[in-house]
């Protein structure tokens, strides 16, 4: 027979709906039931099964966790009695006023389904009891992977809403600030700092909330445990957080920076991250890496642009003072070419009009390429036209060019020039070779004479002597001033063009219009080179005696 404390726990089950038995608020009442009629102050239904830890990472173990229980909370050391209701549930009950809990007797081992013990419970009550305590357990359990679940889409959905915004930015600087604080708000983080890879070192980019570290050793051993691991917690960093999070920003594997917060904030106060936290912030982190890459690239882009502008306007600089005309005169005819390997060159070439009527030519190559090599081209250019006012052109002019870029460059940088004048009254033509490639004078009768250097290039020694030399021309001579960029010009085998190759292409052309020599010439350097980059300028300057009529 059932006794009374038997009927009142069956009329409460009973009469439980299915919402009570899934909340546990039928188990409570049938608790309290117990609690009452055992002289009892609290009592607790556990069930043993997975145990999954704060946050839904990590790895889930197997022990008994409490599911329901009513009255007071237990303390260590109170007496209490345990009472197995099945293999995966018991039931606890800690002792009353009379200062005795009551003893432990398990319902389950008892045959007759209907006798009770002495806590009023029979066995097919204990059944009930355990069945509607692992109800609780599963509504609890669907209730929290629902939770996390729900948690996890709404980080997602903030993930995405945070890389669209860090996308869109490309200036680096608003991007780290932009960076710093979605990280922050992500994970109601206090503190934040960004670290960016520049050589060995992690260096500070920016931070929020806080003061960090300026730079981390990119040998640092944590850094390695952090890459191994995914995460790694780096006190350090920020100095004075309680909690620290730490996360690698990489492309491809390939190390770009670290993303550290601290101090996550709960209404609880101030708590450690939780390992979905640790993969928010690494999503994240793989989000920042790709803008990160993004504003790089576009700054790079940027910075490209500024330099080929300035080379473009150094260029149209530079081709400013090449000559834009050629002089017409009665006794000679001439032409020039110049062509650099990079927007602006070390070749130059130019007509001077001197005061005494006569007409000089001037070609040079300055030591170098590219910016460096052009401004000095510019120094030669300015200096020869200021000693014209003053210098006829000779050794006493060179003297005063050499002594000028001497003053103008640094030791590493010269200048090869051949100065050369033509006198039309007597048909010759005076030059001054400072260390250039010998010019090259094809008579109209097909022999030829190499105007060798005189004298050291510009700006190579202090006291530098120089000579001048006068040739004689006849009708139909041919004379050829040119860089090194002709003679110098290299096939894919990086065979020369070379002095024989020019002296034969000029006999056997020195007829032609000199126009269409230069033509030909740059042809044939061109199919030489058979596509193989050339690494110097290329400057010719042609100048014959016209025949007469």
């Amino acid at each position: 027979m059932l006794n009374e404390i038997s009927k009142n726990l069956w009329s409460i089950l009973r009469h439980a709906t299915p919402d009570e038995w899934a909340d546990g608020a039928a188990a409570r009442r049938a608790l309290r039931e117990l609690c009452e009629s055992n002289q009892c102050e609290g009592a607790a239904l556990e069930v043993f099964g997975h145990s999954s830890p704060a946050g839904g990472g990590g790895t889930a173990t197997r022990e008994w966790h409490r599911v329901v229980e009513v009255g007071r909370a237990e303390v260590a050391g109170d007496e209490h009695t345990e009472e197995g209701l099945s293999s995966t549930v018991r039931l606890k009950l800690w002792k009353g006023a009379s200062g005795a809990a009551p003893a432990a007797k398990d319902v389950v081992s008892s045959d007759d389904a209907d006798a009770v013990n002495h806590t009023g419970l029979s066995k097919n009550l204990g059944v009930a009891l355990s069945v509607g305590a692992q109800l609780v357990d599963l509504s609890q359990r669907l209730k929290a992977q629902s939770f996390q679940d729900n948690y996890r889409l709404v980080t997602l959905e903030a993930l995405y809403d945070v890389g669209l915004a860090i996308a869109s930015t490309l200036n680096l600087d608003e991007l780290t600030d932009g960076i710093l604080l979605r990280a922050v708000s992500l994970l109601d983080a206090r503190r934040g700092a960004l670290f960016l890879l520049q050589d060995d070192q992690y260096v500070l980019e920016g931070t929020i909330g806080g003061d960090a570290e300026k730079s981390v050793d990119a040998s640092d051993q944590r850094i390695g445990l952090m890459q191994s691991s995914g995460n790694a917690s780096f006190d350090e960093l920020l100095p004075g957080a309680q909690h620290s999070l730490v996360v690698p920003i990489a492309i491809d594997g390939v190390p770009r920076g670290l993303l550290a917060l601290a101090d996550k904030e709960s209404r609880a106060g101030i708590g450690p991250f939780a390992p979905d936290d640790e993969r928010a912030l690494s999503l994240f982190a793989n989000q920042a890496a790709i803008a990160l890459e993004n504003a790089k690239l576009h700054h790079h882009a940027l910075e490209r642009e500024r330099l080929e502008r300035e080379m473009e306007l150094a260029a149209d600089i530079q081709r400013g003072i090449l000559p834009a005309t050629t002089p017409d005169l009665p006794e000679f005819e001439m032409v020039g070419w110049n062509r650099p390997t990079r927007h602006v060159g070390g070749d130059y070439y130019g007509w001077l009009k001197l005061p005494s009527g006569e007409t000089g030519v001037v070609v040079a190559d300055v030591t170098g390429k590219g910016m460096p090599a052009a401004l000095l081209v510019n120094t030669l250019h300015s200096a020869l036209d200021l000693l014209l006012d003053s210098v006829e052109p000779g050794v006493a002019m060179v003297e005063r060019l050499n002594s000028h870029v001497l003053d103008s460059s640094r030791s590493n940088k010269f200048i090869t020039m051949i100065l050369m004048t033509l006198d039309s009254e007597t048909a010759s033509a005076s030059f001054i070779n400072a260390g250039h490639n010998q010019g090259l004078l094809v008579r109209a009768d097909g022999s030829s004479y190499e105007m060798q250097a005189s004298g050291l290039p510009l700006g190579l020694m202090p006291g530098s002597s120089y000579r001048l030399e006068t040739l004689q021309l006849e009708p139909g001579d041919l004379i050829c001033l040119y860089s090194d960029g002709i003679t110098e010009c290299a096939d894919r085998q990086e065979e020369e063009y070379g002095m024989a190759r020019l002296i034969t292409f000029l006999s056997e052309r020195r007829t032609q219009p000199l126009q269409t020599i230069l033509e030909a010439l740059d042809g044939e350097v061109t199919a030489f080179a058979d596509g193989a980059f050339q690494q110097d300028d290329q400057t010719v300057v042609l100048v014959r005696r016209r025949l007469q009529e």
